[in-house]
């Protein structure tokens, strides 16, 4: 009796402190911390709209999810960022893993949101609806209020993007565009999986940030080519460099096997001229697509719906690898 009155009351002292202990070590381990970005943006249809007129356009509120992984031992920490640009079909699976890798890594991450805060979810087969113009806007203005977030090293902010969020990483660092909207703001890296370089920029500036593009040599959707031919063009004016995976597809490094998207636009035999300005020329007759109609019809010429999507485990394995690497130089 004397022993199990003892043990109880052993327990009873006890027990508090194994849960002050658990809690304590949960709180001591790096937590992640969250928070929902607004800001204000705006909505060009074309980059000439922003090289041209970016003060008068009208303004949209656009947000976004931070996620630092922020550590309860050095709460006045600041944090890399890394700032993701989703694709057409809006955030999926295997980007929010790539931010996840980059959280345990010691990175904060913000996932941009520009389909939802203009109430659209896709834009396949419709990409007037939220334009890479409007897209870049957002990616400067989500870098601008977030150099002044208190968890954030202002010093160390890059941005990654897929197929058309890869065209965002890809020329936002474009001089033109770039400074057209911030002449002080600049990205620390650019990471481009996949995006659409079938633009022939007149203006070969880009800024000096390494900038990266991962995509498969099978892509139908944005084909390497044009990316290759880009870089090779670009090398010397700017810190550029590609890596093309065999036998690989448009969205290589997603999980499963190859599935065709009847509404997307391939543009394997588009190749589009960019003025300086920021026009963008239909392939015979140089005009400007410079609206939704003109858009179309210069689709008309060169474009053909029906693509192929689809995961490659051999190259998302190094994706992820060369991702993680590449932040890391590039941040820390």
């Amino acid at each position: 009796m004397l022993t199990l009155r003892f043990q109880s009351q052993l327990s009873m002292i006890v027990k508090p402190f194994i849960y002050i202990f658990i809690f304590l070590s949960l709180s001591l381990k790096s937590q992640n911390y969250q928070e929902k970005i607004t800001f204000l943006s705006s909505n060009p249809f074309s980059l000439n709209d922003v090289i041209s007129n970016f003060e008068n356009l009208e303004d949209q509120k656009v947000f976004g999810k931070l996620i630092v992984p922020f550590d309860s031992l050095n709460p006045k920490k600041k944090y890399p960022l890394i700032i993701g640009v989703a694709g057409s079909l809006g955030w999926k699976k295997h980007h929010l893993e790539y931010l996840k890798m980059y959280q345990e890594s010691g990175f904060a991450t913000f996932e941009l949101n520009s389909f939802k805060s203009r109430g659209i979810e896709s834009t396949v087969g419709k990409q007037n609806q939220v334009t890479t113009a409007a897209m870049i806007v957002d990616s400067y203005k989500a870098l601008e209020k977030l150099s002044a977030h208190p968890l954030i090293n202002n010093e160390k902010i890059s941005i990654t993007g897929w197929s058309l969020g890869g065209g965002v990483a890809l020329f936002s660092a474009w001089l033109p565009l770039k400074n057209a909207i911030s002449e002080k703001l600049k990205f620390s890296s650019h990471l481009a999986f996949y995006p659409p370089c079938f633009f022939e920029p007149e203006n070969l500036d880009f800024t000096q940030s390494p900038i990266h593009i991962l995509i498969g040599d099978l892509d139908d959707w944005t084909p390497s080519d044009p990316c290759n031919n880009l870089v090779n063009k670009l090398r010397g004016h700017s810190n550029i460099d590609i890596t093309i995976y065999e036998n690989s597809h448009h969205g290589f490094d997603r999980e499963g096997g190859l599935q065709t998207n009847e509404n997307g636009y391939s543009f394997k035999d588009c190749m589009f001229k960019l003025t300086s300005d920021g026009e963008v020329l239909t392939n015979y007759f140089n005009i400007p697509m410079s609206n939704p109609f003109l858009q179309k019809v210069g689709f008309l010429f060169c474009a053909s719906k029906g693509v192929t999507i689809g995961g490659n485990s051999n190259a998302r394995a190094k994706s992820f690898v060369f991702a993680k690497e590449f932040m890391t130089k590039t941040l820390k």
